[in-house]
């Protein structure tokens, strides 16, 4: 009987092993991939094609990559992006959490219910209604003054209608502020703070504490291992945004360097790509990503260990 339950386990490690394996390559062919095409030289690239031997053209790819393209200014644009975005949105989702969790709000439920619908209407399905926005945020202005009826009143004394406009496009408030609004924060610190004790904030008023102080000095500490996990996943996703920045930004100084990665394909149709140029980038762009997963990982996982008690 033992032998059989020894040897069924045995056939269970075998096949979680083969698991991870086939896990492990999936995930790690397209970066091998990348790097062996990354040490390529373009010449080498265009005679063999595709090779599956590492060459010895890395650093002068890279090195290239700095010299005659916009990627480095644009890897300050993305960690600005990124930055804001993840910062933005942990504060954000702090605060709405603790207001919901923590204040008897009459509609709480309704109102969560509403934030998280917003996850059902991702960035990318409102894009063009963004835009608009975005390209003239005056725009709620304009309607409410035609709606009562000034425009009529300011037409009549001045000779023409009132029609404010201030664009947002190639600025990075442009590409930060439309990016916040999702729940997903909400969601998480709304889940950790569900699993703090009621007491503790009985026991916080006590001691003399208002709910500033309770905020500050109780749950933001407490929440510390959520918010790193939160702001390390909002980093990764504004670090690679590419549809909203690329309408968003029109010219090569306020584009990210997701975004000029694709612009360094060539547009003529008949002109090879520099494929051992592109991969290099994508190496770069990928570096602070990748290692940010590697040396973080743990906090990711505690975070969404604690969010789910």
């Amino acid at each position: 009987m033992n032998g059989d339950i020894i040897e069924a386990t045995r056939s269970i490690d075998r096949a979680a092993n083969i698991v991870l394996a086939a896990g492990l390559i999936f995930i790690l062919a397209p970066l091998v991939f990348t790097l062996i095409t990354a040490s390529q030289s373009y010449e080498s690239f265009l005679r063999n094609g595709i090779s599956p031997v590492p060459g010895t053209h890395l650093l002068e790819n890279i090195q290239k990559l700095f010299a005659t393209t916009r990627i480095p200014g644009q890897l300050a644009n993305n960690f600005i992006v990124a930055l804001a975005v993840a910062s933005l949105k942990c504060l954000l989702a702090f605060l709405a959490a603790f207001g919901l969790v923590f204040f008897k709000v009459r509609y709480a439920p309704v109102i969560f219910a509403a934030l998280l619908s917003t996850l059902m209407l991702p960035l990318d399905l409102r894009i063009v209604t963004t835009y608009q926005i975005v390209s003239n945020i005056a725009m709620p202005v304009n309607a409410l003054i035609d709606i009562t009826g000034l425009n009529e009143a300011i037409t009549a004394v001045f000779g023409r209608p009132v029609e404010l406009k201030l664009n947002l496009l190639d600025t990075y408030a442009g590409m930060i502020l439309p990016s916040l609004a999702t729940g997903t924060g909400v969601f998480m610190m709304r889940q950790f703070f569900r699993t703090l004790p009621g007491d503790l904030v009985k026991a916080a008023q006590m001691d003399g504490a208002n709910w500033f102080h309770f905020m500050v000095d109780i749950a933001l500490p407490l929440s510390r291992t959520t918010l790193i996990a939160l702001f390390i996943l909002m980093f990764l996703g504004g670090w690679t945004m590419y549809l909203w920045p690329l309408l968003a930004s029109s010219t090569p100084e306020m584009q990210t360097a997701v975004v000029g990665l694709a612009k360094l394909t060539p547009d003529a149709g008949g002109e090879v790509p520099d494929y051992p140029l592109l991969m290099a980038g994508a190496l770069v762009v990928s570096i602070l990503p990748l290692l940010m997963i590697a040396f973080l990982q743990r906090f990711i996982v505690r975070g969404f260990t604690l969010t789910e008690k």
